[in-house]
């Protein structure tokens, strides 16, 4: 059993880490692999085929290079059941708060919510695949990243054009209440997420890649607060659209990065 560590400069979220993932389920030779995002690592366990590990990660373009190969004993290294279901929480959480956002989000006439609602679900297919990656055929991921991606381009467009006509005059007041609340209890739940991932003391792939991409989570929940206090103290929607369209830029890039995964 060997041991390789790459160098690989532009890993810097799950997407990039599901992308790798993907390619190298490919080779039959590769064993387990450990990310490093924080760092840009990526250490590959395998038997042999070190040519054609170098040459896959090469081709996804993410700025990579070989920094050593030396021996290894994989039988130390498992897959932690804590993690799993650590990640299957963070999964849950961000799927249940999707479906809340989505929904008080239309009632209260708040693009913010809504825009926050569709990256919760972006979060929880990159967790879901995150969690597939480990098992099941390279068709079926493929199959799932396109699906998801394309469903992600299709909502973030309807978003853009959303705000756009509620820009041009079209525009209702949002519930300044539901925004300041609902974005309060999202913030709540990320954090929770937050908490349980770094009380895991974990440095494996998924643990640290989890707690990059729900610390961005919080930091756009305390958008929305903002975007509702905003719309208290002005008398006006502006706040709202401004926010809502960059969430939907966060979640159309998070789409676009979803569908490399199916190539």
């Amino acid at each position: 059993m060997e041991k390789t560590v790459f160098k690989i400069s532009k890993m810097d979220c799950p997407s990039e880490e599901s992308l790798i993932r993907m390619k190298l389920d490919e080779i039959a030779a590769v064993k387990r692999l450990e990310f490093d995002i924080p760092n840009r690592l990526l250490t590959v366990f395998h038997t042999g085929g070190l040519q054609k590990i170098e040459q896959s990660i090469l081709a996804l373009n993410l700025d990579s290079k070989r920094l050593r190969t030396e021996r290894a004993d994989l039988s130390t290294v498992q897959e932690q059941t804590l993690q799993r279901r650590l990640l299957w929480s963070v999964l849950g959480i961000n799927f249940s708060f999707f479906v809340i956002e989505m929904i008080t989000g239309l009632i209260s006439q708040s693009m913010g919510l809504v825009a926050d609602s569709l990256d919760m679900l972006a979060d929880s297919f990159v967790y879901g695949m995150s969690l597939w990656a480990v098992g099941g055929s390279l068709g079926r991921k493929k199959r799932i990243s396109r699906v998801a991606g394309y469903f992600q381009v299709f909502l973030a467009i309807i978003g853009f054009a959303e705000v756009v006509r509620r820009f041009m005059g079209a525009a209702e007041m949002p519930a300044f209440q539901t925004m300041i609340i609902i974005s309060f209890l999202a913030l709540m739940a990320n954090t929770l997420c937050l908490y349980l991932l770094l009380r895991s003391g974990s440095k494996e792939a998924h643990m640290r890649a989890s707690m990059i991409f729900t610390s961005n989570d919080v930091m756009i929940n305390m958008g929305v607060m903002v975007a509702g206090i905003l719309v208290l103290w002005l008398q006006s929607n502006i706040p709202d659209l401004i926010v809502g369209a960059i969430v939907f830029g966060v979640v159309l890039q998070g789409a676009v990065r979803i569908l490399k995964l199916g190539k």
